[in-house]
């Protein structure tokens, strides 16, 4: 098996480990296939139509990101430079894990990937100097479907490895509304 599957206290979140072929001279890593995607997962007849890419120095935090139907993103996510702390929450109303979030250090070293489906709000805290976090997605970048959720929302209490820092964000993060408002 191409892919090592590791399932979240979210059902739906997955971790994926690819495997890795390394020695003196670097590696090789194929980091998408969609056929041993779908083996590994057992997820079929996802289709990603957009692949995007963002650096960001350390403590940028981005999001809690998500869209509304019916242009809702699952996203697969991994950094190949640097490191994130990345985080999804559950905000499906009739999930058991309404309201739940998971974290997972994604990094260049671990190679691991997360699959985050679409009704989960997403978001990441860059742990190094810098990071280049890669995604593809399931729909297209819808502006008017684009709501955030606050980073410190206390009813879903994510626990950011901010070590006492200040994160640095965007106008549209910093005015994100708690998931109890939206």
């Amino acid at each position: 098996m191409p892919y090592t599957v590791t399932p979240t206290a979210i059902a739906d979140v997955l971790i994926l480990e690819p495997k890795v072929f390394g020695d003196a001279r670097g590696f090789f890593v194929e980091s998408f296939n969609q056929r041993d995607f779908e083996q590994a997962t057992g997820l079929s007849g996802i289709t990603f139509v957009q692949d995007n890419h963002s650096r960001s120095a350390r403590d940028v935090l981005r999001g809690l990101h998500y869209q509304l139907p019916p242009r809702a993103q699952g996203k697969l996510v991994r950094v190949v430079r640097g490191a994130v702390f990345d985080v999804a929450v559950d905000i499906r109303r009739d999930s058991p894990t309404f309201g739940r979030w998971v974290g997972v250090e994604l990094s260049e070293s671990n190679h691991r990937q997360l699959w985050i489906p679409p009704g989960l709000a997403h978001g990441f805290l860059t742990l190094t100097d810098s990071a280049d976090f890669l995604y593809k997605a399931t729909d297209y970048y819808a502006p008017e479907l684009e709501r955030c959720i606050r980073w410190d929302d206390p009813t879903i209490g994510i626990v950011w490895p901010l070590q006492g820092r200040t994160p640095l964000l965007s106008a549209k993060d910093q005015a994100g509304a708690c998931l109890g408002d939206l």
